[in-house]
């Protein structure tokens, strides 16, 4: 078939060159580019990147809904659209110019997880399954009709790197069932249930906090939910104990815990003002929680690389008697 390709991110290349190689991609469309980097060069998305090395026409506009981007569209005579991880919000003009279908690539089973960070949220709320969904592009926020999904169980100490990148590996053989459907004339589409709509905002530097004064299974969620951006920002307090004046406060970034709860580490304790201060790091690199620890798998000083717990430790004085403080 015929095929546009409208994409930005990394999330889209794995099903972007399988259409390379199995249909006609007659046309690009991507983000203009940006500065990246300490020089603050202009760097082509991913998507334009890869197309452009390949050969392929590629066309970048801040405006896709512009009446001359839609003519270009309309020129190429496409048999169908596929969007993924394009960056902006398509018009109905648009959409009605990509052909007879136009689909989009989404990283949740919808409706759940509507939105910019469906990946994220899915960890961070504590999810065992997310997956892939295949839908009809409207004028809703990912709410057309559902085309096909893919689901897959999340590991618990699995990051949201991680998890974008398995479940971009997955998009390929999903778009190509729902892109044969159609071209045999058998796609068959189901309206979203609206009742079970859950959203999943757009993230910020700004969300890059833990609370330690939550259960471990919060905490645990929301570092891997994190992970790598915006990353999960506590300060590192050394030999404190209850201050959060004394030590140097020097910045880490967890990067990956794991949920240990155990009430028992509290039995016996007479006050709330003798169990330990959340935040607090105990023997064999765990941290204080609400219902037990979470214990320290991988960190990272901001600047440096990711490092393993006992890696980190070899060349890092942390020490049990320290306080990790968060916020939220």
């Amino acid at each position: 078939m015929r095929l546009i390709f409208l994409g930005s991110g990394e999330f889209g290349l794995p099903t972007f060159r399988y259409l390379r190689d199995h249909h006609e991609v007659v046309a690009v469309l991507s983000q203009p580019d940006r500065p990246a980097g300490r020089h603050r060069q202009a760097v082509s998305t991913p998507i334009a990147a890869w197309a452009q090395g390949a050969g392929l026409t590629v066309l970048k506009s801040e405006g896709v809904n512009d009446p001359e981007v839609i003519e270009k569209v309309k020129a190429f005579n496409p048999d169908a659209g596929v969007v993924i991880a394009f960056g902006q919000k398509l018009g109905q003009q648009l959409i009605e110019s990509m052909g007879g279908l136009a689909i989009n690539l989404h990283a949740s089973l919808l409706p759940k997880y509507r939105g910019a960070a469906p990946i994220n949220w899915a960890i961070i709320n504590d999810e065992q399954e997310t997956g892939l969904s295949v839908i009809g592009l409207s004028q809703r926020m990912d709410g057309g009709l559902i085309y096909g999904q893919a689901g897959t169980r999340i590991d618990s100490l699995e990051t949201a790197g991680e998890l974008h990148d398995r479940l971009a590996q997955m998009g390929p053989e999903l778009v190509a069932k729902v892109l044969d459907d159609f071209r045999r004339g058998a796609l068959q589409g189901q309206v979203q249930e609206e009742s079970c709509v859950t959203k999943a905002p757009k993230l910020s530097k700004a969300d890059g906090w833990v609370d330690f004064d939550a259960d471990a299974q919060t905490v645990r969620s929301r570092v891997q939910g994190l992970t790598p951006w915006p990353g999960v920002r506590v300060r590192w307090v050394r030999g404190a104990r209850g201050s959060e004046q004394e030590g140097d406060g020097t910045a880490l970034i967890l990067r990956r815990v794991a949920a240990e709860p155990d009430l028992s580490c509290f039995i016996g304790l007479d006050s709330s003002e003798t169990r330990p201060v959340p935040g607090t790091v105990a023997e064999d690199h765990r941290v204080v929680v609400r219902d037990g620890w979470v214990r320290l798998l991988e960190v990272q000083v901001p600047g440096g690389r990711p490092m393993r717990i006992d890696e980190f430790v070899r060349g890092h004085r942390l020490k049990a008697g320290d306080r990790l403080v968060g916020g939220g």
